[in-house]
């Protein structure tokens, strides 16, 4: 049975870092394109950060963009989100998925792009 299974998540004051985890167990997913999204209640899920198959290439929303990080451990078939200078418009359920039909360079910031996603973990940045 393929699984991501994101953790991590918690509460955190403004300014603070959270890193979550998503580990994928029934296959291996390290030759794909991996991506987070977030969601609010109300609000559609959005892109957050994105990273290649090959590792190198890598994508972040404009609000993230110099305080996430994104990165993979192949041998460990993980994908991590580093968060740092967290705003409590950060609060939402983080998901990671898997896009299956990406190749090794290309990484998508489309939902419907991927195939395979987490039941997410809630991220909370208190004021």
């Amino acid at each position: 049975q393929v699984q991501l299974v994101e953790s991590g998540g918690g509460l955190v004051q403004a300014g603070g870092s959270l890193r979550l985890s998503c580990a994928a167990s029934g296959r291996t997913f390290s030759n794909y394109a991996m991506g987070w999204f977030r969601q609010v209640p109300a609000k559609e899920r959005e892109f957050v950060a994105a990273i290649s198959g090959s590792a190198d290439n890598t994508y972040y929303a404009d609000s993230v963009k110099g305080r996430f990080t994104i990165s993979r451990d192949k041998a460990k078939n993980t994908v991590y989100l580093q968060m740092n200078s967290l705003k409590p418009e950060d609060t939402a359920v983080y998901y990671c998925a898997a896009d299956l039909r990406s190749s090794w360079y290309h990484l998508s910031v489309r939902l419907n792009e991927y195939d395979y996603w987490g039941q997410g973990t809630q991220g909370t940045v208190s004021s």
